[in-house]
């Protein structure tokens, strides 16, 4: 079982940054892919960047591309125990949502997954708030 908990979120005025953190602790018998997802009010969850499990290939919404920018941290060579970081630049009122991160158990260390039913687990979220 792996455990996702997040953390950065905040109030920030539009044109601003912030960066999210999402420490990974759990089983390490597995390679995991990461995400950021976002839900607005009113609005499908939908994902923001992905790295795989690799950390050779990043994804990244269009919205987002240019801005935003997914990285990790191995804190060992345990996959499992790692931190996974959003910086997120230039922000808009339009980036304001609850941000989750989660992980999918992957084989493949190219995969990053974009449909959110691929990730097996998920953190507790944390607020963006963009004022204009």
């Amino acid at each position: 079982q792996v455990q996702l908990v997040e953390s950065g979120g905040g109030l920030v005025q539009a044109g601003g940054s912030l960066r999210l953190s999402c420490a990974a602790s759990g089983r390490a018998d597995s390679h995991y892919s990461e995400g950021w997802f976002r839900q607005a009010p009113g609005k499908e969850r939908e994902i923001v960047a992905g790295i795989s499990w690799s950390g050779t290939r990043l994804y990244y919404a269009d919205s987002v591309k240019g801005r935003f920018t997914i990285s990790r941290d191995n804190a060992s060579r345990d996959s499992a125990k790692n931190t996974v970081y959003l910086q997120m630049n230039s922000l808009k009122p339009e980036d304001t949502a609850v941000y989750f991160c989660a992980a999918a158990t992957d084989r493949d260390p190219w995969a990053v997954p974009v449909d959110g039913d691929k990730y097996e687990y998920w953190g507790q979220g944390t607020q963006v708030t963009v004022s204009s």
